[in-house]
């Protein structure tokens, strides 16, 4: 393996948990899926690691999330049944309102976006970002803007609206 695995991975693992959260939003999940992809990396011995592990990563997730949509759909019958009441002190409410208005507004993203204000958001350089999404490299910055725009414009219209924007 060209990179040395162990700087590779003290450099690149928080940077693909931030990355994989960002997919799952589950710390434990993406922390274990980084963790897999690692794992994955010692095996397949890749010539760029830090951006075959992003790529890797990415993959997993997005089966996962595959894997949590048919379970979704199977466990239907069960929608039926009263939620459970909990008390949550207000900062956790908040906290958790925010998250989801964050991951609302991440949907409304193009994929292409998602993925590139992602990997930018995990630490990647726009070469990086460029090799992973199939950009070219001058189209990076440009691609960020746009995507950080409307991300903004998002989670604005989905905060004042106490309710998220739909999806379009």
């Amino acid at each position: 393996m060209p990179d040395d695995i162990a700087e590779v991975y003290r450099n690149t693992y928080p940077a693909l948990v931030r990355f994989l959260y960002r997919k799952v939003w589950d710390a434990e999940r993406a922390a274990d899926l980084a963790q897999e992809a690692f794992a994955r990396a010692v095996v397949h011995k890749p010539e760029n690691t830090r951006g075959w592990l992003f790529v890797v990563a990415a993959n997993m997730a997005r089966d996962e999330a595959r894997r949590a949509a048919r379970e979704k759909r199977h466990l239907t019958l069960l929608k039926n049944e009263p939620d459970a009441v909990h008390s949550e002190p207000d900062e956790a409410i908040d906290a958790d309102r925010q998250r989801s208005a964050v991951r609302a507004a991440l949907e409304q993203l193009t994929p292409r976006d998602r993925e590139a204000l992602l990997l930018w958001d995990a630490g990647m350089s726009y070469d990086e970002i460029a090799t992973q999404t199939g950009l070219a490299r001058g189209a990076i910055g440009t691609t960020l803007a746009r995507a950080r725009r409307r991300l903004v414009e998002a989670y604005d219209a989905g905060i004042e609206g106490g309710q998220h924007a739909a999806r379009g």
